[in-house]
């Protein structure tokens, strides 16, 4: 514990088995977040965003999603994103029992995004606000390409594609629980299958959604996941691009400046502090 800030794992029962979590609570918090990673990462690599929001007067909880991480399951493999989305909603229910009664935010990464975007769908009257920094909305070009293939070829995430801090790649390559072997079919069907159903279920509402994005994604291009957005965008859903950035917004050379909107947006719907910072 430091800093009134006691960091601690827990775990839950998920759909395949256990999910692992890891919680950063603070001894009063005024609001919790809840972090969705993305494909093949763990929540280990969220750590400087958990303690930005720890700053900001939020408990963070968050958890390995199956197949990720430290958690149970096939390594990579999610025939059906809608259980998933249900593990997100358990992680849910045991923030609110460590901190009965606080307002949610959901914060959701590339599919992280895509997960809390189905989420806002689902269970958007419990959370206050949602956040989707380079959600795999629409179509994924990548996803098609390699379905239509008789095999899936080698298809690594390139560790350049995420950041335009060498030293952020560099951790991602060097990471054992990062998965870097290929993608797996039936988890590239439930992509696009996912992203299909939200598309068809359409707007989150009044829900309060934040989308944003680099507009150098490579590995999830801007275009293709605004374009997801506009069918869902609600009546009080905003966007934010960054020029120059790659995929992972909150790893960037700007990542203070992306935070800073983060929490500049969620302070209009839960009691952040902002303290006007915008450095790293």
């Amino acid at each position: 514990m430091s800093n009134g800030v006691i960091t601690s794992d827990f775990t839950l029962a998920g759909h395949a088995g256990t999910i692992v979590g890891t919680s950063w609570r603070l001894e009063r918090p005024r609001w919790i977040a809840v972090l969705v990673h993305g494909y093949g990462e763990h929540v280990g690599r969220y750590g400087w965003v958990a303690a930005r929001l720890n700053e900001a007067g939020a408990s963070v909880y968050a958890a390995d999603h199956a197949g990720h991480g430290r958690s149970d399951g096939e390594r990579v493999l999610i025939r059906d994103f809608e259980p998933v989305v249900e593990d997100v909603d358990r992680v849910l229910d045991h923030a609110l029992e460590q901190d009965p009664g606080l307002p949610v935010a959901l914060i959701g990464h590339s599919m992280g995004g895509m997960i809390a975007a189905r989420s806002t769908q689902r269970f958007g009257a419990r959370l206050a606000a949602t956040v989707l920094t380079g959600p795999v909305l629409g179509r994924w070009e990548t996803i098609e390409e390699l379905l239509a293939l008789p095999s899936i070829p080698h298809t690594p995430i390139d560790p350049d594609t995420l950041s335009r801090d060498p030293e952020v790649g560099a951790a991602y390559a060097a990471d054992p629980l990062v998965w870097h072997g290929d993608f797996k079919r039936p988890t590239l069907q439930a992509f696009h299958d996912e992203m299909q159903r939200i598309t068809i279920v359409g707007h989150v509402g009044r829900s309060p959604l934040l989308h944003l994005h680099g507009e150098d994604d490579r590995l999830v291009p801007l275009e293709t996941s605004a374009a997801g957005l506009a069918k869902i965008a609600g009546t009080a859903t905003e966007s934010r691009t960054y020029p120059g950035a790659r995929h992972e917004i909150l790893n960037e050379i700007n990542r203070g400046e992306v935070m800073a909107d983060v929490l500049a947006f969620l302070a209009r719907y839960l009691p952040v502090e902002t303290g006007g910072r915008r450095g790293a």
